[in-house]
């Protein structure tokens, strides 16, 4: 039995699509109180656990980081710890906010981490608890999630360049694009893999390629969907946010390939599926 703590999100979606799983809502299991995360695992005894639920309002964060830490640090903790009293294998979904965007060389899962934004330190909280727990697991960080559902940069482009001629878009943020549908499809295969094989425990990247820009993401948005939209390259430092974003989110995806034989998925294939979808809405 496999168990997803979220229900409407973006991932969560995608993974009540794909399997026959039980998704947890806000009304069955609160973040804001870690307990209730436990309490339900131990009553449903699953086989697998998913964490697809998380804060990520990442400026609000920035004046709310005790409840983003809550959601996002001691709450995957408690699951951690359930799951290890259980024997069930937790995925975890984090994020390339835990490093500081330095340089310009894909990040390793074992390469430091030093968040340069509250997000980004709640969402390593949750990754050292679920270490400290002691059972199986598999943090997978990822980047730039998209889907037809829910907010996202996709959906955003599209709104905005319906009405806009031309748009200032940030050109030295990189990154690699990352579906849903794609996230959610490592989140089953790595859980089952973990149930077969604990061994396999650790921290893996999973996002999309090739790398590109948000200027260039936008670009692509914008051809494929037919819209005119023209991408003006801005500075990060001429788009001031409350948060500091990474200018490097470039992710190593080698080990979660070599381990689970999974390929880098190409975000360009999903992207066109993403907006087949929302143009048969």
């Amino acid at each position: 039995m496999i168990l997803v703590f979220g229900r409407t999100g973006q991932v969560a979606t995608e993974l009540q699509r794909l399997g026959d799983v039980t998704a947890l809502g806000r009304d069955d299991a609160n973040l804001e109180d870690p307990r209730t995360c436990a309490d339900a695992i131990r009553q449903h005894r699953p086989d697998i656990v998913i964490n697809a639920a998380a804060y990520t309002a990442v400026d609000h964060a920035e004046q709310d980081a005790a409840r983003a830490t809550l959601i996002n640090g001691a709450a995957p903790a408690a699951m951690a710890r359930a799951c290890a009293d259980a024997g069930a294998a937790l995925v975890h979904i984090s994020t390339d906010y835990v490093f500081d965007g330095s340089g310009s060389a894909p990040w390793t899962p074992d390469a430091p981490t030093a968040p340069i934004n509250a997000y980004g330190r709640s969402k390593l909280a949750g990754e050292a608890g679920i270490r400290a727990a002691g059972g199986t697991y598999a943090i997978l960080r990822t980047s730039w999630v998209f889907s037809a559902h829910g907010a996202n940069f996709v959906k955003t482009m599209l709104r905005l360049g319906a009405d806009r001629d031309r748009l200032n878009i940030v050109a030295d943020q990189i990154g690699g694009p990352t579906s849903a549908a794609a996230i959610a499809r490592a989140c089953l295969a790595v859980g089952r893999a973990l149930r077969h094989n604990p061994q396999k425990t650790g921290t893996y990247h999973l996002s999309g390629t090739p790398e590109t820009s948000w200027a260039d993401f936008a670009r692509a948005i914008f051809d494929r969907a037919g819209l005119g939209t023209q991408v003006l390259d801005i500075a990060t430092a001429a788009y001031p946010t409350p948060a500091a974003r990474p200018l490097n989110s470039r992710l190593d995806n080698s080990s979660l390939t070599r381990t689970f034989g999974l390929p880098r998925p190409d975000w360009r294939a999903d992207l066109n599926e993403v907006l087949r979808e929302l143009a048969a809405r």
